[in-house]
């Protein structure tokens, strides 16, 4: 089924706020793309990213130093998917497409691929957020997990706020292991054409995969004095944190109170406009923490990034008093949840009612 949204609901609302935003930018004479800021997060994480990997191998820490180090990384490999290959592939990072690629390359770099996320994030995601059968990314655990109306409910899932923060932690594992292989080879991700898949790319799939698998897999087998049992808690644990970083992040902005899961009618008809369904499907979080703007690469501004996902994330929080004062405006939903410790229970409460409640 081919979905069409609704364009003559609320028609005027996002041509209003598009102007409004181009005219914050014209009016200060700044770029959208990256500012200083930017390029100081860039440097910040990819050197944390070089020189927690060579304190790994090269080190000779004891066992618990080294497990903590695999953490750190595991995180930091997750705050540079948010901080750097996100706008690069988004094609925000700059005006210059060689550059976004070339920045984009750093999301394989970390294991997972980064022409699979451009199909199934950019355009199945932020085109059909939180509808279910569209939006993959509600797929979270099938089975296990439920955070969507349409899921079918199974008796086990009454306990899901529990263990799917667990599950999230996977989520890293199957990146690197599984799902972009399956993803990429498929014709459809959702109900999207993956069809289209240059030769290049290809290439960039084996050779990346095995540049991770040498990186992360290989050469600490061969340098560090450790078992493979010791190897293989390290390795697991770098992933678990990273999984669980960046599956936290992604479920406090479409998973918690409030959210609507949208459906179209018989003939593929939403009832809202494209960007009305935006607002109605995504949260904000912590928009007054420097240190989650820093950390989550402005995924806290998950709103103002829907709408627009070309525009560098590092200008989201002054964008934000404007789309906040236009939905108001045009009486539009603006949802978010103050604080993290907010967000994470309303997401915990989210799981429970989804676990518990058929429809």
């Amino acid at each position: 089924m081919k979905v069409r949204f609704n364009g003559k609901n609320q028609a005027e609302f996002y041509p209003e706020l598009k102007q409004r935003i181009e005219d914050y930018f014209k009016s200060n004479n700044i770029s959208k793309n990256a500012n200083g800021m930017m390029v100081f997060k860039s440097v910040f994480f990819l050197g944390s990213l070089i020189g927690l990997y060579l304190l790994i191998i090269l080190g000779n820490f004891s066992l618990p130093v080294l497990l903590i180090l695999a953490i750190l990384l595991g995180m930091v490999q997750s705050f540079i998917g948010f901080n750097v290959a996100h706008d690069a592939i988004h094609g925000s990072y700059s005006s210059n497409s060689t550059v976004n690629k070339l920045m984009s390359y750093w999301f394989n770099i970390i294991g997972a691929n980064a022409f699979v996320w451009s199909v199934a994030h950019n355009k199945v995601h932020h085109t059909f957020t939180n509808i279910p059968g569209h939006d993959e990314d509600l797929d979270v655990a099938p089975g296990l997990v439920r955070v969507s109306p349409e899921e079918p409910r199974k008796p086990i899932m009454r306990y899901q706020q529990y263990y799917a923060f667990f599950l999230y932690g996977l989520a890293s594992l199957s990146w690197v292991f599984r799902k972009d292989f399956v993803k990429f080879f498929q014709d459809k991700i959702g109900h999207t054409d993956n069809t289209k898949r240059p030769k290049i790319e290809y290439f960039n799939l084996f050779f990346f995969k095995a540049l991770y698998y040498t990186l992360f897999i290989v050469i600490p087998l061969l340098v560090m004095d450790i078992t493979w049992v010791q190897f293989l808690i390290g390795f697991i644990s770098m992933h678990l944190a990273e999984g669980f970083v960046m599956g936290l992040v992604f479920q406090l902005a479409h998973v918690v109170e409030g959210m609507d899961f949208p459906k179209p009618d018989e003939a593929g008809h939403m009832g809202e406009s494209w960007a009305i369904n935006q607002l109605k499907t995504t949260a904000n979080f912590s928009r007054k923490s420097q240190l989650a703007t820093f950390l989550c690469g402005g995924l806290n501004f998950q709103i103002e990034h829907h709408l627009f996902p070309n525009i560098c994330h590092v200008h989201y929080p002054q964008l934000s008093k404007i789309v906040e004062s236009t939905a108001k405006e045009y009486g539009v939903p603006y949802i978010e949840n103050k604080t993290f410790i907010g967000a994470l229970k309303s997401h915990y409460k989210t799981l429970r009612y989804f676990g518990r409640v058929a429809a």
